[in-house]
C-alpha cells in the first residue's frame, strides 16, 4: 500500500506522517527533509533555494524524480510532500492520497513554534516567508506539470487540521483508508 500526504507548509503533514507510520508500521519519506538537505548542502535558505529552483528546474526535478521512483518501486510507504499525491495521479500510481489544510494563522503559529526543528527556515517575518515560498512552489508546479495546487479533487481524503488533534486526524485517515481499500482505491 502507498499513502501520500500533501498540503501547504504548517498543515501538519510531517507530524501526521510520523504518527500514521507508527500506527500502520510503514516507512516515511518526507519531501521537506530532502529539500532542506539541498538548501543546507548549498549553504542557502529555503527561500533562496525556492528562487533558484524557479530559475533552474533541476532542483525540483531531482526531488520529484526521487519521489516518483520511491512511489513506483516501494510498497508500504508513506510519502509526505506537496506534490506526492499529484505525482501519483499524473503517473497512474495507485495510492491513498491525503491533503491536509489549515487556516493561515494556525499554520503560521505551527511553523513559528517548530522553527528550532526546521533547519534552514528563516526566523524573520514567517508569514511573508511562507507566502513567498508557497507562491514560488505553486508557480513551478503549474509550469512543470500544469498543476493547480488549489485543486484538491484528486485526493481521497481532504482534512482540515486547524481544530483537530494529531491523533484525531490519524483516526479519520485510518477510517477513510479502510473505506478506500474496500473500494479498491476507485474513489477520490
Amino acid at each position: 500500500m502507498k499513502v501520500t500526504i500533501s498540503g501547504p507548509p504548517g498543515s501538519g503533514k510531517t507530524t501526521i506522517a510520523g504518527l500514521l507510520s507508527e500506527k500502520l508500521g510503514m516507512e516515511v519519506i518526507t519531501g521537506g527533509m530532502i529539500f532542506r538537505g539541498y538548501a543546507e548542502e548549498l549553504g542557502i535558505t529555503l527561500s533562496e533555494l525556492g528562487k533558484r529552483a524557479e530559475a533552474e528546474e533541476d532542483f525540483d526535478r531531482k526531488l520529484d524524480m526521487y519521489q516518483l521512483e520511491v512511489l513506483k518501486t516501494k510498497d508500504n510507504i508513506i510519502v509526505e510532500s506537496r506534490l506526492s499525491g499529484w505525482l501519483c495521479h499524473i503517473n497512474g500510481i495507485r495510492a491513498f492520497k491525503i491533503f491536509l489544510k489549515a487556516d493561515d494563522s494556525v499554520r503560521i503559529k505551527r511553523i513559528e513554534s517548530s522553527l528550532e526543528e526546521r533547519e534552514g527556515e528563516q526566523h524573520g517575518d514567517i508569514r511573508k516567508s511562507v507566502k513567498e515560498r508557497e507562491l514560488s512552489e505553486w508557480k513551478r508546479y503549474n509550469k512543470y506539470y500544469n498543476i493547480d495546487f488549489n485543486d484538491v479533487s484528486i485526493y481521497d481524503a481532504v482534512i482540515d487540521s486547524s481544530q483537530k488533534l494529531p491523533n484525531e486526524i490519524v483516526g479519520v485517515i485510518i477510517a477513510d483508508l479502510d473505506i478506500w481499500k474496500g473500494t479498491e482505491g476507485k474513489i477520490h
